[in-house]
């Protein structure tokens, strides 16, 4: 019979792959053979001077379901040390994929000393076969009506081995987000905010319609509006809305961020550069405080995006949207991903070209990832054009782009990389940073940490592909 009048003292860590633009972890006192993912000093210390981490969004919202004689804390491997040596009743652990050999070796530390753990995320609800072994139950799909029937049955004594979504969440219920679990001061920000989830969109490149469904879900904007109130008691820093489109539902966006503009807030968001179409809600946005937007470009090929099923950002359109969203007192992180389907060796100078027609204020230059679980990885492994067997998931890290991990349709790997690194010893350079950052039309000193940061990290990438380049070359 459990004791249900004593308090349960529950942990839930974030693990992230060690090449995450949000840096590396920190599991000093912790068995480093297995751990290698997790220690990138070097990256760690970058990240940590340009002090651009935001906490974990999900494990804010689960940290956040109270239970009576439940006390939730957060572990952020980015910063914490692993706190192996507490009492803990139950350890929770958000699986990323990328990040799933140094979740598991987490999990399997704690179970070692006796802890049950649960385990989470993307890659568990995709894949819950594969981590049955390495955890004592799993939570399948989103987590957010789940997560409390976890706690309630810890309380009791009566975990089960499986919890798992039925329909997705019903996000018009209320979910007040709780910050006590977390140490302000040593993020970038706090205020990260999702007022949606879904896609309506099928870029097969990308998981977020696998896990949320194709049918954008929203919050009443109601309840953002007083999030955003409540937040902004605790930190007026900026606001990141992470929604994955947050123009996808022009009413809806139209609505929410008019409600936001008596509140005087800077934000950031991803949008699709159709934005720049649509003047009068591009208005709002400025109003209400957008300073920057991350837009997807992609490719400049429109048979590469077709290949890819991203049919909304026609390439003929894109300098003017771009264009009308700086004119508009907005910054754009244009994020381009080199090496689609229908790319050739002329890419690399229409990037270059682009980026400076267009005025892109942050550019990010990627390579394709083929991420387990999605229409690419699984169409490339038919193909027989992955560079890592296909039931090796831990190789195919969902980080910087610092390996190649398949074969490009239109190139060959000798011609690819090269070109890949000319490209960004190009784009990224000290002189273009500094006038990048002279031109935006706001934060800049925002826009010139970025570029600064990425003169330093794709020299870090070249370094890397052109050692792999050699590696195979030898092979063959």
């Amino acid at each position: 019979m459990s004791d249900t009048s004593r308090t349960r003292s529950v942990l839930l860590i974030f693990v992230q792959a060690s090449s995450g633009v949000d840096g590396a972890a920190s599991l000093e006192g912790t068995p480093k053979s297995g751990l290698a993912l997790l220690k990138d000093r070097a990256m760690s210390a970058v990240i940590k001077r340009a002090q651009f981490a935001i906490p974990p969004l999900s494990l804010m919202i689960l940290s956040s379901v109270e239970v009576p004689g439940i006390r939730q804390e957060i572990c952020d491997l980015r910063f914490d040390k692993l706190p192996l040596d507490k009492p803990w009743d139950l350890v929770g652990i958000s699986v990323q994929t990328g990040a799933v050999k140094p979740a598991i070796e987490v999990a399997s530390l704690f179970r070692e000393r006796g802890v049950p753990v649960v385990l989470g995320g993307p890659y568990v609800s995709i894949f819950p076969d594969r981590c049955r072994e390495h955890g004592d139950t799993l939570v399948i799909g989103e987590a957010d009506d789940l997560w409390r029937e976890v706690l309630e049955d810890l309380r009791r004594g009566a975990l089960k081995p499986e919890y798992r979504q039925g329909a997705f969440p019903d996000l018009s219920a209320p979910r007040p987000v709780d910050k006590s679990a977390l140490q302000i001061n040593r993020y970038f920000t706090t205020n990260v905010v999702q007022t949606t989830r879904g896609c309506p969109y099928s870029c097969d490149f990308c998981n977020v319609h696998v896990m949320n469904g194709h049918k954008l879900r929203h919050r009443p904007v109601a309840e953002v509006v007083r999030e955003v109130e409540q937040f902004l008691k605790q930190d007026r820093r900026i606001f990141f809305f992470l929604d994955d489109t947050v123009n996808a539902d022009e009413a809806y966006a139209s609505e929410l961020f008019s409600k936001l503009i008596p509140f005087n807030i800077k934000w950031v968001g991803q949008a699709t550069t159709l934005l720049g179409e649509n003047p009068k809600l591009l208005d709002i946005f400025a109003r209400s405080g957008c300073g920057a937007l991350l837009v997807g470009i992609e490719s400049l090929a429109d048979e590469s995006n077709r290949a890819h099923h991203k049919f909304h950002n026609p390439a003929e359109r894109q300098v003017r949207c771009i264009q009308e969203i700086r004119k508009a007192g907005i910054c754009v992180y244009g994020s381009f991903i080199y090496g689609l389907d229908g790319d050739t060796l002329a890419m690399p100078e229409r990037i270059d070209a682009f980026i400076d027609e267009a005025g892109v204020d942050v550019p990010g230059i990627n390579l394709l990832r083929p991420i387990p679980g999605t229409g690419v990885f699984d169409r490339l492994a038919t193909e027989g054009r992955l560079l890592h067997p296909s039931y090796d998931h831990d190789a195919f890290r969902f980080s910087w782009g610092q390996e190649m991990l398949y074969l490009p349709k239109q190139m060959s790997l000798d011609e690819f990389i090269p070109s890949y690194t000319e490209l960004t010893s190009k784009v990224f350079t000290p002189r273009r940073a500094i006038e990048r950052a002279m031109r935006a039309p706001t934060l800049r000193s925002a826009v010139l940490m970025f570029n600064m940061l990425y003169v330093h990290m794709y020299g870090l990438s070249r370094k890397d592909l052109r050692r792999q380049l050699a590696e195979l070359s030898s092979e063959h």
